[in-house]
């Protein structure tokens, strides 16, 4: 199977957020996942995500990357990555109810099927992955038992992180 792989320079702007969905919506259609596929939608969140907390809370530009499969093929895996130059490793969070952060890499753990994060030379690497199910009756079967929106391989611990 051939995979796509592409990447984005992403500024230290929350601007970049909107800028990244975009873009990750664009690299979709050359890889058989269609926009009204339950992983497009998942994987623009997972975009949406990660970048804030890399441009939000690093303040440092990030380099986003994503590999696609070539082609439309069942069980096929879409990796997501957001690289950043930050030297401070992600810290558990655990906010309240009316907090308006602080959920994000909870959020991810919860709709990826695996993800975690790794030192890189003087910063690190967040990846997450989703498993494709192009039929409805096998998404049950790549999402953890979860139709659509599931996974959560608790890389996480079941905290939301981010570098501070």
């Amino acid at each position: 199977m051939q995979v796509l792989q592409v990447q984005l320079e992403v500024r230290p702007d929350p601007a970049e957020v909107a800028r990244a969905r975009k873009w990750a919506r664009s690299r979709l259609a050359g890889s058989g996942i269609e926009a009204d596929e339950p992983i497009a939608e998942t994987l623009i969140l997972l975009v949406s995500e990660l970048v804030t907390n890399a441009v939000v809370h690093t303040g440092r530009p990030a380099v986003l990357r994503l590999s696609l499969p070539g082609t439309a093929v069942d069980g096929a895996t879409v990796r997501l990555e957001v690289a950043d130059r930050s030297d401070r490793a992600p810290v558990p969070r655990c906010p309240d109810g009316d907090a308006t952060g602080g959920r994000g890499l909870a959020l991810v753990d919860g709709l990826a099927d695996r993800g975690g994060w790794t030192r890189e030379g003087a910063g690190q690497r967040i990846w997450c992955e989703l498993d494709r199910c192009e039929r409805p009756s096998d998404a049950a079967a790549c999402t953890g038992g979860v139709v659509a929106y599931g996974g959560g391989a608790a890389a996480y611990g079941g905290f939301a992180y981010e570098a501070v």
